[in-house]
């Protein structure tokens, strides 16, 4: 195999902590000397769902064995029900059986709900063992492989048991999205939407004139988005590992969507979709407050639509929304704080007053019959199996 080049690596610089992004076409079958050169040894636990486990854990098992490794399977659900802390025992469980020791590595072979509770298990095993992101989803791509939040959901709330804990690598494959089911595609366009708002406008225009490219996973326009994702989301986090700052921004649609997906007991809607559902409804706050133009929530709501996201929730009461919130890990001493547009490219970490947010609400859905008038709802979860 040879070196992958620069131009395909995309560097997380966090000291001894470092790793690298690999984004290229048809690495999968190359991943085990991927991993062999990112200094990885042993045996490793493969952490997978039954549908990508049909898809991809054969060719991940080969290639891995040809470079000498061990691997074995470890099989959670497809979808949220995994992220809870009765699948993050079985995982520790399997390895506990497997007698891995502290040199042996975690794979997470799947989305972000997979990333996130493989490597919450791999910084709890042994007080922490290597782990490694091979991400098979567009939310996971460009998101949630990066970065090292990890953790599983609880019953009152969305992502609040966890770790910051770092891969040892992100391997990128862009040809795997090619077998994602429509809708999941199209939810993950919410986080692609979601960098050109809050870091980059020159990124939010080539979105607009790419619609089209986007919708149909074009060759030339896929390979430039996961990269341009990466940078701005690798950038972020090497200033701001832990959240404490500016890290906060990657949060924008995140606050309401959280909401949305707990108040909807993650049956509703997706991740993507509520994130979109979420930056919609905070850009209208924003514009309601007087932090951002009309043209601001305009431009993004017609983005939003274009790709085929859902841009309306069902009616429902602001008390639900509000407590929902209230949940969120974002809650400081108290307050609700949210990220919010000034306009394309740059946004603002604010505190939500009740009384304003209430007013707001109410012009969004008054409380007459015809509120739910001209509401697209979203459509009920099918299921999530992968285009063969």
């Amino acid at each position: 195999m040879k070196t992958v080049p620069a131009s395909n690596r995309v560097p997380v610089a966090l000291g001894d902590r470092s790793y690298e992004i690999v984004i290229q076409p048809g690495i999968l079958s190359q991943l085990g000397q991927v991993l062999q050169r990112a200094g990885c040894a042993g045996r490793v636990g493969i952490v997978t769902n039954p549908v990508v486990n049909q898809l991809y854990g054969h060719p991940v098992q080969r290639a891995l064995r040809q470079a000498g490794f061990s691997p074995f399977f470890i099989i959670v659900p497809d979808g949220e029900q995994a992220k809870t802390l009765k699948w993050l025992a079985k995982i520790l469980d399997a390895l506990v059986m497997q007698r891995v020791e502290r040199q042996d590595f975690i794979l997470a072979l799947g989305g972000g709900v997979t990333g996130d509770v493989a490597g919450f298990a791999a910084s709890t095993y042994l007080r922490g063992i290597p782990f490694v992101q091979v991400p098979t989803t567009l939310v996971a791509q460009v998101d949630s492989s990066v970065g090292g939040k990890t953790g599983v959901n609880h019953s009152q709330g969305k992502n609040l048991i966890g770790a910051f804990y770092q891969p040892k690598i992100v391997v990128v494959d862009p040809h795997v999205l090619k077998t994602l089911p429509s809708r999941q595609w199209i939810a993950g366009l919410a986080e692609v939407i979601k960098y050109g708002m809050i870091a980059d406008k020159e990124f939010f225009k080539y979105l607009e004139q790419h619609v089209e490219g986007l919708r149909a996973q074009s060759d030339d326009v896929m390979p430039h988005i996961i990269r341009r994702c990466c940078e701005i989301k690798a950038d972020v986090v090497t200033g701001d590992e832990r959240e404490s700052g500016r890290r906060r921004i990657l949060n924008y649609g995140h606050t309401v969507g959280h909401a949305l997906e707990s108040w909807g007991n993650y049956r509703k809607w997706i991740h993507g979709e509520a994130v979109g559902l979420g930056m919609v409804q905070e850009a209208s706050m924003a514009q309601y407050l007087g932090m951002c133009s009309k043209d601001v929530v305009e431009r993004q709501d017609d983005l939003i639509k274009r790709v085929g996201l859902p841009n309306a929730i069902p009616k429902m009461k602001f008390l639900d929304l509000w407590q929902a919130m209230q949940h969120d890990k974002k809650v400081v001493k108290g307050d609700i704080h949210c990220v919010l547009p000034k306009r394309i490219g740059d946004v603002s970490v604010v505190p939500l007053v009740r009384d304003s947010l209430r007013k707001w609400f109410s012009i969004q859905q008054p409380s007459s019959s015809r509120a739910t008038t001209g509401l697209r709802k979203s459509p009920s979860p099918s299921g999530s199996a992968r285009k063969k």
